[in-house]
């Protein structure tokens, strides 16, 4: 799969931590194989990922959407993805957001 797919939100406590754990399970369990595998998560800097592998970063992002878009932690999502191998990320999510970044 070619593209990196990056959720990501803002980390204040454990209990966001738990929240999103709980997002990568679900995904991890529902996503299409043929469309996107999960390769885990991190947590830096006050933000934390789910990082996801697919050739499709947009139908990626839009399955996502349709499994977590209930979940208590969704509402708070940034997205981007990128060439496995490019530095520079192409937002999705939200509208207008003008730079992103996984540090």
């Amino acid at each position: 799969m070619r593209y990196q797919l990056v959720l990501q939100w803002s980390a204040t406590s454990v209990s966001d931590l738990d929240a999103l754990v709980s997002m990568e399970d679900v995904l991890e369990s529902s996503l299409p194989p043929s469309l996107a595998f999960v390769d885990g998560h991190d947590v830096g800097a006050d933000e934390m990922n789910i990082f996801v592998y697919t050739d499709d970063p947009l139908r990626g992002y839009e399955a996502a959407a349709e499994l977590l878009g209930a979940h208590a932690g969704w509402p708070g999502v940034r997205a981007a993805y990128r060439l496995e191998d490019e530095e520079a990320y192409v937002t999705v999510w939200p509208e207008g957001l003008e730079h992103f970044s996984v540090t």
